[in-house]
C-alpha cells in the first residue's frame, strides 16, 4: 500500500506548538476506540473532518488498532494488525488527516509507524522505557498519557526518555487520577503542571470519566459530565482535546460507556470554540 510521503505531518507539531494558532483555538485528537470495520472509520472521519473544518479546528483522526488491555479474555481486542493499520493508512490517505494509534511493545513502535503520524502511549505503560525509546526512534510524534497512578510532576522524566532518545516532538495526555478502585478524579492543578514542561498538553475528556473494575469485567462511565469535563479543561489552558466517539456507542465493540455520540460532537466543539475566544479575549 502506498502512503503519503508524509500525509500533512510535517507541519502537524509545528502546528500544535504555534502559540498563535492554540490561543485561537484548541486542536482535536478524535474517532472510535479502537477500528471496527473500514466503513465505520470512514463515516467518524468524514463527518469529523467536516466538522472541525467548519470550526477552525486542527484536527488528528485516533483510532486504536489493537486494544491489549481489555478486561475480560473475551472483549473484543481488534480486526488483526495488519488489517487494522492498512484501514488507519487508508483514512490518512483519503482525508490527507494525520492519525494517531497506540502502541502496547517495543516492537509495535515501527510496525505502526508506517501508518500513521502520532505514536500514542497508553496511559498504563507510560514508564516503560523501552516502549517510549521505540516510539521516539521512529522519529514520529510521540503522545504519552499520564498514568491513573502518576502525578502531574512524574511525567516530566517520561517526556525526558522520549527527548534523550533524539525527538523532541512530545505531547502530553492527562486522563485523570485513580479514585477508588471502580473511579477516576480529573485533577486540573495538572494541566499548568505538565504544561510548564515546554509541551502540548491534551485532556482526555471520554477516558477521564471511566469507571473500571466493574463486577460485570466491562468498563463503565458518565458521558454525561464530556461537556463539563471539556469546558473546565479549556477554562484551565488545555492544548489539545482528546476523545473517542461512535454513531452508535451503545454498540461500540470498546469502550461505548464513556463514549460521546457521533451527532452530538459538533454541538460540543462549537461551545468549547466559543468558550475558547472568551478566554482569548482576557488575555
Amino acid at each position: 500500500m502506498q502512503l503519503l510521503p508524509e500525509s500533512n505531518i510535517r507541519s502537524v507539531y509545528k502546528v500544535m506548538k504555534n502559540t498563535d494558532l492554540i490561543n485561537s483555538n484548541f486542536f482535536l485528537l478524535a474517532g472510535p476506540c479502537v477500528v471496527e470495520s473500514l466503513s465505520l472509520c470512514d463515516e467518524i472521519a468524514g463527518s469529523l473532518i467536516e466538522t472541525t473544518t467548519k470550526l477552525g479546528i486542527p484536527y488528528v483522526f485516533k483510532a486504536s488498532y489493537r486494544k491489549a488491555n481489555r478486561s475480560r479474555s473475551d472483549s473484543f481486542s481488534g480486526l488483526g494488525d495488519e488489517k487494522a493499520l492498512e484501514i488507519l493508512g487508508s483514512i490518512r490517505q483519503k482525508y490527507n488527516v494525520p492519525v494517531v494509534t497506540d502502541i502496547h511493545s517495543a516492537a509495535e513502535a515501527e510496525l505502526a509507524a508506517a501508518y500513521v503520524d502520532i505514536l500514542q502511549i497508553p496511559a498504563f505503560l507510560c514508564r516503560q522505557t523501552d516502549i517510549l525509546t521505540a516510539a521516539a526512534k521512529t522519529g514520529k510524534i510521540v503522545n504519552i498519557k499520564k498514568g491513573q497512578f502518576l502525578s502531574a510532576g512524574s511525567m516530566k522524566f517520561a517526556a525526558e526518555k522520549v527527548q534523550e532518545a533524539g525527538n523532541p516532538n512530545i505531547m502530553l495526555t492527562e486522563r485523570g487520577n485513580t479514585f477508588g478502585y471502580s473511579d477516576l478524579v480529573v485533577d486540573f492543578r495538572n494541566i499548568p503542571e505538565m504544561k510548564s514542561f515546554g509541551y502540548p498538553v491534551i485532556l482526555d475528556i471520554t477516558h477521564s470519566l471511566q469507571q473500571p473494575n466493574q463486577s460485570s469485567g466491562v468498563t463503565g462511565g458518565r458521558p454525561e459530565l464530556i461537556s463539563t469535563i471539556a469546558r473546565a479543561g479549556i477554562a484551565s489552558g488545555i492544548d489539545g482535546i482528546f476523545m473517542e466517539t461512535h454513531p452508535h456507542p451503545e454498540k461500540a465493540l470498546s469502550d461505548g460507556a464513556n463514549m460521546l455520540k457521533l451527532s452530538m460532537v459538533e454541538q460540543l466543539l462549537r461551545e468549547l470554540s466559543v468558550l475558547k475566544s472568551s478566554l482569548n479575549t482576557l488575555t
